[in-house]
């Protein structure tokens, strides 16, 4: 019946929905996809909204990057030593850039080492270029000669990551068979690779009211819950929330070699 009451429960009622996953920026329009109300043009049936036509909002909203272009974060997927005549003393790290912007210059830590260097070049297929940022594949060069693998991630020396062991997660379990409390699986995290134990269920998420059910410890198929696990060695990591790139795992059966759940850092 195009009613202001009717648009107006259906709004209130999803904001209160809206507010357990934390959106911060909910537009509504009221529409009729069946006459084509407020899709292209404005609805003769609607003179309480005086508000933009889907259309006219889908063209005019600002799309905010996805991408992490503040924090710098580069994982060593390969070292590259060509040790031809054309490149004798060529030591490259090959990766993608998962998060801020890399210069020729700049001061970096590498990690776990600790040691520092200065970016010296930033080599592309194409070739040399002045910046690279997320999510280029790059391989960098660094001004010292300092012991680096598969694994270490490149850092800015004044904006490290979280450095932990113990961490926590949300996750989705696909698979099967259910999680084990205190069981072992492999973690997948960037270009690093380790195993890690399930310390503790703290919760199972109800996907269609989104409450917690703190009593429920058993994770299945296609449950979400809150856990913490503790790696057999330390994870270069921010939060999921602020860099899905580096905040995000999968949890592997090491029997089977199946991939068992994804998580996100929190």
């Amino acid at each position: 019946d195009h009613s202001k009451e009717a648009f107006d429960k259906i709004k209130k009622d999803f904001e209160n929905f809206a507010t357990k996953l934390e959106i911060k920026d909910v537009r509504f329009i009221p529409i009729s996809a069946l006459n084509g109300d407020n899709i292209v043009d404005r609805s003769e049936n609607m003179d309480w909204y005086d508000g933009s036509t889907l259309m006219h909002l889908l063209e005019n909203i600002h799309i905010g990057s996805d991408q992490n272009h503040v924090d710098c974060r580069f994982p060593v997927q390969y070292v590259v030593r060509p040790q031809s005549a054309e490149y004798p003393d060529y030591r490259g790290y090959a990766g993608r850039i998962e998060g801020g912007v890399f210069k020729p210059g700049d001061d970096v830590t590498i990690l776990p080492s600790g040691f520092t260097s200065k970016v010296k070049s930033i080599d592309t297929f194409d070739g040399e270029v002045g910046q690279a940022f997320s999510p280029m594949s790059v391989c960098i060069t660094l001004e010292d000669d300092i012991d680096i693998s598969r694994g270490d991630m490149i850092v800015r020396e004044n904006n490290k990551p979280t450095i932990e062991q113990d961490i926590d997660l949300m996750i989705c379990w696909m698979n099967e068979k259910k999680m084990m409390l205190r069981g072992k699986y492999t973690i997948r995290h960037t270009s690093q690779t380790a195993r890690c134990i399930i310390k503790e269920v703290k919760y199972k998420m109800d996907i269609n009211t989104l409450h917690r059910i703190e009593e429920e410890k058993e994770i299945g198929l296609n449950d979400i819950g809150r856990i913490s696990i503790r790696t057999t060695k330390p994870l270069f990591f921010d939060s999921y929330r602020r860099n899905r790139n580096t905040g995000s795992v999968i949890l592997v059966d090491e029997a089977t070699n199946e991939t068992v759940a994804a998580g996100m850092i929190i």
